[in-house]
């Protein structure tokens, strides 16, 4: 029935093996197995099944009290060779943290500098999609990847983000690493709960903080806006400041050569001056709860362009206090508009990446992250190859657009009542996005005939007004739409896989 000796192999199986072990469980458990998911560690075999809609964590073992930290139904198995154990567990989120403990790659952990993608999922279903993309392109995943503020929007907790990705990484047996980003956090609250969830890539988002009239403030009002900064927590003076930047020349090598004169300073300073407090302030607070994490500054979500001599500014002053971080998100030149590729002059774009590129490389190294960089397919060959690898690709809401894509396949009644829902909520909810879509550029779903459907999820307007009313589509419709792409699974992964390889790929020459 079972081969006891490869109870003593730890890792995964042979394909003659899985399968061999899958048919086994599938007899015992009356569930179907994903042969991906199994895996021999402290004397038993791991597995994943499917009975329904509803999954659980199959284990049979002899002598193996790691099988103690599991809760669920056990059984006891008589064979001719000996006595062994099955049991079935609920995934819930105390089998998290046993399987974490049980088979660590299934655990999220820091990714270094290595390239990586952020993976944003809102509906906790996506991670099998984002895994298959991700196969053989030397990329590193974040695959738990989620904000305050769509957690709120999509009625899931910190935790429920974590055990989500955890079992499709389970699933799909991803044994390479992955991180599971916290992201645009505001609070020390909020790093506190998402430090106890277990994440460990931490987005600090101090737009808040920054002061964009500093930007173009005449210069009574600029002293004045300079004079206020928090000075105590900066750890510094206005004399001291003036004293590092001023009538110094700072080569950075590839050509880029900074100047700051008193204008230029006291402009850095007095737009990004309280979010490198805050920053500082939140990096400590972060590091004080735990060892294991990495750090990104965004400051992507504010109204004025980062120029060179602020990206520069800010990271120096950032080192200066002490804080270590893996990546930071510059207000980039053009236009990052959610779920559309780039507006803008690429050329453009690509000089002034260049620049970004250098002072990265040259103060720290760190990568350079990409936020709303979702569907941003123009820009991504540029970034791959200037930034040589040291960039993070962060993604969200397209994988929410490609499970639309997916219910236009398999239940195209449903996506019309979400895109009507979406075209009623638009005008409110995309006061909080950068969007520039247009409802009278929309399409009538009721018009078109089932098969013309999925060409909204590629039409500019359609996708923005479907992208940023996600949470209303949720409240309405979130059960019968978590149960469609649950009874479609392979229809949904298919559809993500398609569409990450066209995000992941061009990132992958340097990977």
């Amino acid at each position: 029935m079972v081969n006891l000796y490869a109870l003593n192999q730890p890792g995964s199986l042979t394909f003659g093996g899985a399968v061999a072990i899958a048919g086994v469980l599938e007899q015992l458990s009356d569930m179907s197995v994903y042969e991906s998911s199994l895996a021999v560690e402290h004397h038993a075999f791991f597995g994943l099944g499917r009975q329904g809609l509803e999954k659980y964590l199959l284990l049979l073992y002899q002598n193996a009290p790691i099988a103690d930290s599991f809760e669920g139904e056990t059984m006891s198995i008589m064979t001719d060779d000996a006595d062994l154990t099955f049991k079935i567990c609920p995934t819930h989120a105390g089998n998290v943290q046993a399987l974490h403990l049980a088979l660590p790659y299934t655990k999220p952990r820091t990714l270094g500098l290595a390239t990586s993608a952020g993976c944003g999922d809102r509906l906790g279903l996506a991670t099998p999609g984002h895994i298959r993309s991700a196969r053989d392109t030397g990329l590193a995943p974040i695959l738990a990847q989620q904000s305050m503020r769509e957690n709120a929007r999509t009625f899931r907790t910190a935790q429920e983000v974590i055990d989500d990705a955890t079992w499709g990484v389970f699933q799909e047996g991803w044994r390479q690493g992955h991180g599971a980003d916290a992201d645009h956090l505001k609070s020390p609250e909020h790093i506190d709960i998402c430090v106890a969830a277990g994440y460990t890539f931490f987005t600090i988002d101090p737009g808040d903080h920054v002061n964009n009239e500093a930007h173009t403030a005449p210069a009574a009002r600029l002293a004045g806006i300079v004079a206020a900064l928090p000075w105590d927590a900066l750890e510094t003076t206005p004399q001291e400041l003036r004293g590092r930047y001023l009538d110094q020349t700072f080569g950075l090598g590839d050509g880029v050569v900074l100047v700051f004169d008193h204008e230029t300073l006291a402009r850095a300073a007095g737009k990004y001056g309280r979010a490198i407090a805050h920053t500082a302030m939140m990096y400590r607070h972060l590091a004080g709860q735990t060892e294991n994490f990495e750090l990104e500054m965004s400051v992507d979500e504010t109204e004025t362009v980062t120029s060179a001599e602020e990206h520069f500014f800010v990271a120096s002053e950032l080192k200066r206090l002490g804080v270590e971080w893996v990546s930071l998100a510059p207000r980039y030149v053009g236009d990052f508009e959610k779920g559309v590729d780039y507006i803008g002059d690429l050329e453009a774009f690509e000089a002034s990446f260049a620049v970004h590129a250098t002072i990265a490389r040259n103060v720290g190294p760190y990568k350079l992250s990409l936020h709303s960089g979702s569907d941003k397919f123009s820009i991504y060959p540029i970034a791959a190859r200037v930034a040589d690898g040291l960039v993070h690709l962060k993604t969200a809401g397209t994988s929410y657009l490609e499970a639309l894509r997916a219910i236009t396949e398999v239940k195209p009644e449903l996506f019309r009542q979400i895109l009507n829902l979406s075209i009623s909520r638009y005008p409110e909810e995309r006061a909080t996005y950068h969007v520039s879509g247009e409802l009278a550029n929309v399409p009538d779903a009721d018009s078109l005939a089932d098969s013309e459907l999925a060409g909204l999820l590629d039409q500019f307007d359609a996708r923005q007004v479907l992208h940023v009313t996600y949470g209303s589509a949720l409240d309405a419709y979130g059960a019968e739409l978590l149960l469609t792409l649950r009874e479609n699974e392979e229809t949904y992964y298919d559809v993500l896989e398609r569409h990450f390889d066209k995000h992941l790929l061009p990132f992958t020459r340097v990977a």
